[in-house]
């Protein structure tokens, strides 16, 4: 019995050490004895701010298709993604994107700098198509309809041939360049079947004219001098950098299944949530003292040996939300905070049963192994039914697009889990170790007997 708390205290003592090194590191990095240059660990580990705590951009994105459209689940989800992935190439961090039922999607940018180039990258569609303009080049910027939509031609309105899409692009081969002539462009490669395609129009159509189009409009022409049989080709327009570095951002990400519109944006300032940080910040450290008075003062020195494991619990905590990592909003501190008064729930069932077995004259060491025995399937059954509560709220944020519920829900279940292991092992590890072989008919009011 006593190797196996050793070996707790132990345990303990490392995971203290460890999470205190994470809280107050902004990078872990652990060097390679052998190899320098290699590092055993090397990974970044600041807290993550929401959208409400540092300012940002919140978007609320729609499909753009008819009422009557059935947009499916599916169809939403990997909009969605690619949305993501486009956000990511971007630049822009910590993106929180939620669909909200199947024609809506919440959208979060902590941070950004630049909300109109990011809205204006992702909403559109990226349908890249190369079409035959015949002997006949058009000019760049015309708007075209291909044969892929011409259900949706108007009486009389000429009609090309879109030879291949976007989708047969290989999206590992897309790079921009840049070149005297021509400047920026976007290099390709073609995934097998395109590449067929593509070259056996080559070798119909020398010294015919192709268009490459984005979104209807015709972004680049160029005159087939020979057959391109390679799977390989090049993009060129009047790009800039930044223009160039977008489009290859789309392409690499693939079309949107469904086109979207911006329905609601609005930028979020951080003075707002520099002010809630301090806020929060002030109501948890008021809270944790609270709590640490209320224990000392209730149940004396087992209030105070609960009171270390409080401490330690904050610092596992935190530790957590760092490398996992959790996206703090301000519902998610409200979360923290609610999670501290928690912490010590089992703590105080434990100790009331603690009580009870002293006053009935059981040894300091039975009365600790009972208090926590007869305490356990009560701690059990609440702790369980508030995590069924974070799931349930964690699905109807997710549901709803309400990134705040969801924020709430999961820093309250990590809360709730690290809680019952600093109640359950680390305060008893704590006990046995201070108070083993102490006589309690000596000092009962170190007990609040």
């Amino acid at each position: 019995m006593n190797h196996s708390r050793n070996l707790w205290l132990t345990l303990i003592i490392l995971a203290t050490i460890f999470s205190l090194w994470v809280d107050l590191s902004q990078t872990l990095l652990i060097v390679n004895p052998f190899n320098q240059a290699a590092p055993l660990l090397n990974r970044d580990v600041p807290i993550k701010l929401g959208l409400d705590l540092q300012g940002g951009l919140q978007t609320l994105l729609e499909a753009d298709v008819p009422a009557n459209r059935v947009v499916t689940q599916d169809e939403i989800n990997n909009t969605r993604t690619i949305l993501e992935n486009r956000a990511n190439a971007l630049g822009v961090s910590e993106v929180i994107m939620q669909t909200a039922g199947t024609r809506r999607i919440v959208a979060e940018f902590p941070g950004v700098k630049n909300p109109e180039q990011v809205v204006a990258a992702l909403k559109q569609t990226a349908l890249l198509e190369f079409v035959d303009m015949g002997a006949t080049p058009a000019k760049v910027g015309t708007k075209v309809t291909t044969d892929m939509d011409s259900s949706q031609a108007a009486a009389g309105e000429t009609i090309y041939h879109t030879v291949i899409t976007g989708a047969g692009l290989n999206p590992t081969g897309i790079a921009v360049g840049q070149d005297a002539a021509r400047g920026f462009t976007i290099s390709f490669t073609l995934k097998p079947d395109a590449s067929k395609a593509f070259g056996d129009y080559t070798t119909a159509n020398v010294n015919k004219y192709l268009a490459i189009v984005l979104d209807k409009v015709v972004v680049s022409v160029a005159t087939v001098n020979e057959p391109i049989t390679g799977g390989q080709g090049q993009i060129s327009g009047r790009f800039t950098s930044a223009t160039a570095n977008t489009l290859a951002i789309q392409l690499r990400s693939g079309s949107l299944p469904v086109p979207v519109k911006v329905v609601e944006s609005q930028t979020v300032g951080p003075t707002l949530g520099a002010e809630s940080v301090r806020k929060s910040v002030l109501a948890g450290a008021i809270g944790l003292t609270v709590v640490i008075l209320f224990m000392g003062l209730n149940y004396r020195l087992p209030g105070i040996i609960a009171d270390l494991a409080l401490v330690v619990y904050a610092l596992l905590l935190l530790m957590l939300f760092k490398l996992i990592p959790v996206t703090l909003t301000l519902p998610g501190i409200a979360g923290f905070i609610l999670s501290i008064g928690m912490a010590v729930d089992a703590n105080v069932l434990i100790f009331e049963r603690l009580k009870e077995e002293l006053r009935a004259g059981r040894t300091l060491i039975q009365a600790i192994d009972l208090g926590w025995s007869r305490a356990w399937p009560s701690i059990r059954d609440s702790n369980i039914s508030t995590l069924i509560t974070c799931v349930i709220l964690y699905g109807f944020g997710n549901t709803f697009g309400a990134s705040m519920v969801k924020g709430f829900s999961v820093t309250l279940a990590l809360g709730v889990v690290v809680s019952l292991f600093t109640a359950i092992i680390v305060t008893r590890t704590f006990l046995h170790t201070a108070l083993n072989g102490l006589k309690i008919g000596e000092h009962p009011t170190w007990f609040g007997l």
